[in-house]
């Protein structure tokens, strides 16, 4: 009861907040309510009262089925619903001061529908007439329909499918296509209360065979292949089956998932005969003839099927045919479509076909061709060699980059084009230097120097090998874009005066952009040495160094900068000679720096001698400035020997080479002698005075 009660609040508070703000008013659990089911009407009123519960008019007393909620509200409930309760229930009330109201609503009850002993599978022979039952029951009453793809068949008299007055479907004539799922629908009379059932209908058709051609002809071979097709019709799906006139061989006798196409390779006189296609199903069989004829035909051999050789060497290719009749033997250049006779670069001799020296455009393929009354036949023969050079080819350069263009591909020797080879060198007598781009590819070298100038040629592969090259092509790469070009040093011009270097500046391309500068840097060629950098102006005409070593080589770099980078720097090298003699000295003050070179050797020589031995310059000007002269130097000088070498001075006798001084007081003057001998041939000796 609790939870009965909290249903019927709740749904009092669904139509309160429906809006229903006044007067009285009547809940229904839903309208339409089938046999069993509960049946829960709701009397509510704005104010206090009591209330009666009619049906049909009846008043209904049952305090099991009529109770009082609150002083506003008053419930029905019937919990199991049967036929006799369907009709109108009006509640009256009477509120407490004496104001009197009714509201009503109508309960439907019904039963079913329900499909009680219907057949929902049913099978017909293909152009009988079928008839499909749909038995409904239901009340109070019950519309019946038929669909098939949503679509409803009408009960129209006269039309092929068509609903009876007694619901059941007829389909008269049934075909194929009546075959599918069709729907029963079943509905309470007046109200949207229906049910399904899907109905199955499956048409038989007995199978029935038809041969495309019932006489085939073929000629034997071991690359001939014939299919004998059997078209077979039938519901349910026939089973299909053969009979050869020969042992079924499975490498030979193929076939299709639905054994309806029969395929027989290499086909060989033993396969003729006549071929049984039977199609069976669970209705009927059915079977159809094929006759195949099979004949002799011309037969190629030849002594081999693929030649690879070098391009000014022979080959030649036998080739026989056999048949009945005997056919004739023809060789074909698949090249151009030209037969080939006894004459010519490629002939035909004694069904030989012969090549003297072959060249890339001898290499394809030839066909050994045997033409008979029964038929024709052939082999070919591919001839493989080296390409041809290629001739329609221009090259143009790119930013650091050579692109190949080749308005046609070089003859390919008979075999696809893989590769081409492209070679490049900056020098003549530098090795070339090689790359290998796949033929689908871009034909280009990438990676080289910018604004420098390149031999290149270009060669096709194939199969075989590589191709004669192209001619050499002269092609100057262009700077990365937007790079300005090197610069250009006018070395011709270049100029060396004693530490200074000078050499002209001529501006290249810029790249379309303007210069900012130039970056130079040079260094003496020696490994210890260091770079030297400066920068030059974009209007600069000339490189100028000064202050270089002399006697030194140097490496000089320029290289032009703008906003998107800098170029390849430009390279010199020169050398500075050693320094010159001054030139500004006089053979005069050359002159007097020897002469007084040898004026001091002399002196110094002198002085020796005159310390040593009282010789020299210097000892005879002393004796010339004071007077005196020793007696005993004459006495030497003349030849007197009795001082035995030694100089006697005044009876003091002293060993040569020493140094007297005699006193004034003794009446005697102080001699240095330096030696005995006369200073010169002629000299004499004054006599001296006596002190």
């Amino acid at each position: 009861m609790l939870k009965q009660s909290a249903f019927i609040l709740l749904l009092l508070q669904l139509v309160c907040s429906a809006g229903q703000a006044s007067g009285l008013e009547i809940l229904l659990s839903k309208p339409d309510l089938q046999v069993g089911e509960q049946i829960l009407l709701v009397c509510r009123s704005t104010k206090d009262g009591d209330f009666t519960w009619h049906k049909d008019a009846e008043e209904i007393d049952d305090e099991d089925i009529v109770s009082k909620v609150d002083p506003t509200t008053s419930k029905l409930v019937i919990k199991k619903a049967s036929l006799s309760d369907a009709g109108t229930y009006t509640c009256a009330f009477e509120s407490d001061d004496g104001h009197k109201s009714s509201a009503q609503s109508v309960v439907y009850v019904y039963e079913g529908p329900s499909f009680h002993g219907t057949t929902t599978y049913h099978e017909f022979l293909e152009g009988t007439d079928g008839m499909v039952p749909c038995q409904v029951t239901g009340q109070p009453a019950v519309d019946v329909h038929w669909l098939k793809d949503k679509e409803q068949i009408p009960s129209t008299p006269g039309r092929r499918v068509r609903k009876m007055p007694d619901n059941t479907l007829q389909i008269e004539r049934v075909k194929k296509d009546d075959a599918g799922t069709y729907i029963c629908q079943a509905q309470i009379k007046g109200r949207q209360i229906y049910q399904e059932l899907p109905v199955s209908v499956v048409v038989n058709a007995p199978p029935t065979v038809r041969i495309r051609e019932e006489v085939k002809k073929v000629i034997a071979g071991p690359d001939t292949n014939v299919s004998l097709l059997c078209l077979v019709d039938g519901l349910p799906k026939p089973n299909i089956s053969w009979i050869l006139p020969l042992d079924f061989d499975p490498s030979r006798h193929l076939f299709n998932s639905d054994h309806s196409q029969l395929t027989i390779q290499s086909v060989a006189r033993i396969d003729l005969g006549e071929y049984i296609c039977t199609a069976k199903n669970k209705i009927a069989e059915s079977s159809a003839t094929l006759t195949l004829h099979v004949f002799e035909p011309p037969e190629v051999f030849i002594s081999e099927d693929k030649h690879r050789v070098n391009v000014g060497e022979r080959v030649s290719v036998s080739c026989n045919v056999t048949g009945h009749p005997q056919p004739e033997l023809h060789w074909i250049n698949k090249q151009n479509g030209q037969e080939l006779d006894s004459t010519g670069h490629i002939r035909v001799v004694d069904g030989m076909l012969e090549i003297e020296e072959v060249m890339p455009s001898d290499g394809g393929r030839y066909s050994c061709m045997a033409v008979g009354t029964s038929g024709n036949a052939s082999r070919d023969v591919e001839i493989h060699t080296q390409p041809g050079p290629p001739h329609y080819l221009t090259v143009a350069p790119g930013p650091t980059s050579v692109l190949f263009t080749l308005k046609t591909f070089p003859i390919n020797g008979g075999t696809p084009i893989r590769n081409f080879a492209l070679q490049w060198k900056e020098k003549a007598m530098e090795k070339w230097e090689e790359l290998m781009v796949a033929a689908s590819d871009v034909l280009a070298i990438t990676d080289l120097k910018p604004y420098t100038t390149y031999s290149v040629r270009m060669a096709a592969l194939n199969d075989v090998g590589r191709g004669l090259f192209s001619t050499e092509h002269t092609v100057r790469t262009e700077g990365k874009q937007g790079e300005p070009e090197s610069p250009a040093l006018s070395t011709d011009q270049a100029v060396v005066e004693g530490n200074s270097f000078s050499v002209p500046l001529e501006r290249t391309d810029d790249g379309g952009s303007s210069l900012l500068h130039y970056n130079v840097q040079y260094k003496q060629d020696t490994d210890e040495s260091e770079w030297q950098s400066m920068q030059l102006p974009p209007e600069a005409k000339s490189v100028d160094l000064k202050d270089l070593a002399y006697g030194s080589g140097y490496h000089l770099e320029v290289a032009a900068v703008n906003s998107n980078g800098s170029s390849i720097s430009a390279t010199f090298n020169f050398t500075v000679a050693e320094q010159p003699v001054s030139s500004n000295m006089t053979k005069g003050a050359v002159v007097g720096i020897v002469m007084l070179i040898f004026l001091v050797v002399f002196l110094a020589v002198d002085a020796t001698c005159c310390y040593r031995n009282r010789c020299g310059v210097l000892m005879a000007i002393a004796g010339k400035l004071s007077g005196w002269k020793d007696p005993g130097l004459k006495k030497v000088e003349e030849g007197d020997g009795t001082t035995n070498g030694d100089v006697t001075l005044k009876g003091i006798a002293k060993p040569r080479g020493s140094i007297q001084t005699v006193s004034k007081e003794a009446g005697q003057l102080a001699e240095v002698t330096c030696d005995k001998a006369p200073l010169t041939k002629n000299e004499k000796l004054e006599p001296t005075a006596d002190l």
